[in-house]
């Protein structure tokens, strides 16, 4: 198969990337860089089945392929919030190029969504049928907002035009390859125990994540892809529910840091807890994560320690 993968340079494009050559395929890259890395397509690059282009998926997308993965929209909260306008226009455009490539071209489309779409939820666990509970003129909405209509532009084209497109609502995924900077979960509390700074819980940390490793995710992505037709969106996470002092705590433990916990106001519009009902995932693709929070934390943190090596090199 002829693949693109826009966000290829990005945590979980990258690896998607891999593993997609790994498979045989030819693979083409699409990122503007802007959170995506070209370190973390090291290895792809040595492959003579891939090929890489910096372009903004906000501009019209050309080229021929069977399957497209779209993936590109930052996704850290810090960075997404930065210039909100572009992370809208991300979305929006962004995924109004693809389909139309898409449309044009007769490409099978998987486009990456969020469990930001079900807002801070009032329904727990959140199935797919969770119409969501969120502020559309919120400080988060650019994002939230913005994978929502790229959803309803999906779907649209899936009934107007008869395109191929799948949609998986990602819940929070980690890995080796995040941005140490990037200001998410995992990421912070890697990043401040191992440099012996407090780790910050916002509000009280009884909120909850559902933490999936990226191993875990590419699977279900791929899964999802080869699936026989798929009509609605599907939750892809770890339905393992875990508070923020939980996790906080196995980082501590992993890292053997001294490090202390301390409590910041809880940000604005910031979920209270967040499950993902895998059901339809199980019975469509036969998908269940299998990696434990402790597995994949430890790995993740094996990760970071050579970011920190090298930024104290």
């Amino acid at each position: 198969m002829k693949y693109l993968i826009t966000g290829a340079a990005g945590f979980l494009g990258s690896h998607l990337t891999d593993a997609l050559l790994a498979q045989g395929h030819e693979v083409s890259g699409l990122d503007n860089l802007l959170s995506g890395r070209t370190k973390n397509l090291e290895a792809a690059q040595a492959n003579d089945r891939f090929s890489f282009v910096q372009h903004d998926v906000i501009e019209p997308i050309s080229g021929q392929y069977d399957r497209i993965f779209h993936l590109a929209a930052p996704a850290s909260p810090p960075l997404y919030q930065k210039d909100p306008i572009a992370t809208a226009k991300t979305c929006f455009l962004g995924t109004l190029n693809v389909l139309e490539l898409a449309k044009s071209t007769g490409a099978r489309v998987t486009m990456t969504s969020t469990s930001e779409v079900y807002g801070d939820p009032t329904q727990h666990p959140q199935s797919e049928a969770y119409l969501g509970n969120v502020n559309p003129v919120g400080p988060r909405a650019c994002y939230d907002e913005g994978k929502r209509v790229a959803e309803t532009l999906a779907f649209d084209f899936r009934r107007m035009f008869g395109v191929d497109v799948r949609a998986a609502r990602l819940f929070n995924t980690y890995g080796p390859r995040m941005d140490p900077e990037d200001g998410r979960v995992v990421s912070n509390f890697i990043m401040q125990a191992l440099t012996g700074k407090d780790i910050t819980l916002y509000g009280d940390g009884s909120q909850t994540r559902s933490f999936c490793y990226y191993t875990d995710m590419i699977r279900g992505l791929i899964a999802l892809m080869e699936a026989d037709a798929v009509d609605a969106p599907v939750n892809l996470g770890n339905p393992t529910e875990i508070d923020m002092r939980q996790i906080a705590g196995i980082v501590l433990d992993i890292v053997g840091s001294g490090s202390k916990m301390v409590h910041r106001p809880l940000p604005e519009d910031d979920p209270t807890r967040r499950q993902p009902d895998i059901r339809r995932a199980w019975d469509l693709l036969g998908w269940a994560p299998e990696v434990s929070v402790e597995d994949g934390v430890a790995e993740t943190v094996a990760y970071f320690k050579e970011y920190v090596l090298d930024q104290v090199a």
